[in-house]
């Protein structure tokens, strides 16, 4: 079983201001509960036990509102990324407190149903694979990594193509399953986007060496909660499938 998770949540919000001026992203609710907190769910139903919460100095609140995990049914840790330098340098922070397969699901992340993890999980680990991702059917292939796929391989990877470059409408969608390599390929790679070190140009690098990178397709529903538009239409969802069934 994987029994590991980190969550990054480093990140600035800069595109959900002001509300991100007061408080993190990732807790900003969907329904009654922040939005990390549907994914600390995810991972527990998943079988995950001890996470690591990879954030920023300044995000206090994360600490705050989640504590030490108890209350959730699972151990969390905490780890500083000092200076934000992409996803992939976030990853790396959690090195320290991570010795095995482990999962990752980003912190600003709403999708349904839960189980969905736990089937990525299942995947990767009963096709052997040295990373297996989670990926969607994306409108907009500039906001997210997109693959190249082949069977239910990938082949190549970029992140955040143009329309004209993206190899197909498959994007990552911030959730993975890794093994401990993956650390090996991050500390390899270059800054890329925005000059910061993308944890899709550290697939690649695993995809160059000649590793089992797979891909999953996501049933249900996904909404990265990175804009006030996608805040809203997480709630208008979560509201009218979940809550109203309650």
């Amino acid at each position: 079983m994987v029994k590991l998770g980190v969550i990054p949540a480093a990140g600035s919000g800069t595109r959900l201001g002001p509300f991100t001026n007061a408080i993190p992203k990732e807790l900003l609710p969907v329904g009654e509960k922040a939005v990390i907190e549907h994914v600390v769910e995810a991972m527990r139903l998943s079988g995950i036990e001890d996470i690591a919460i990879v954030c920023s100095p300044h995000k206090h609140g994360l600490c705050d509102y989640l504590g030490s995990g108890r209350r959730f049914g699972v151990n969390l840790v905490y780890v500083m990324q000092d200076e934000r330098r992409g996803l992939g340098d976030a990853v790396l922070a959690a090195e320290n407190v991570i010795d095995e397969s482990f999962a990752v699901v980003l912190g600003d992340n709403f999708f349904h149903p839960k189980s969905f993890l736990s089937e990525l999980i299942s995947y990767h680990l009963e096709r052997r694979a040295d990373a297996t991702l989670g990926v969607a059917e994306v409108e907009d292939v500039t906001r997210h990594g997109i693959i190249k796929p082949e069977g239910d391989s990938i082949v190549d990877i970029v992140e955040k193509p143009s329309p004209e470059m993206a190899f197909s409408n498959l994007g990552a969608i911030g959730m993975y399953v890794f093994s401990p390599d993956i650390f090996d390929a991050i500390r390899e790679t270059e800054p890329g986007y925005r000059g910061e070190i993308q944890l899709t140009d550290a697939v690649k690098v695993m995809i160059d060496r000649g590793r089992s990178i797979l891909y999953r397709k996501i049933d249900g529903i996904h909404i990265d909660v990175g804009t006030p538009k996608d805040l809203m239409r997480a709630n208008e969802w979560y509201l009218r499938n979940v809550m109203d069934r309650c």
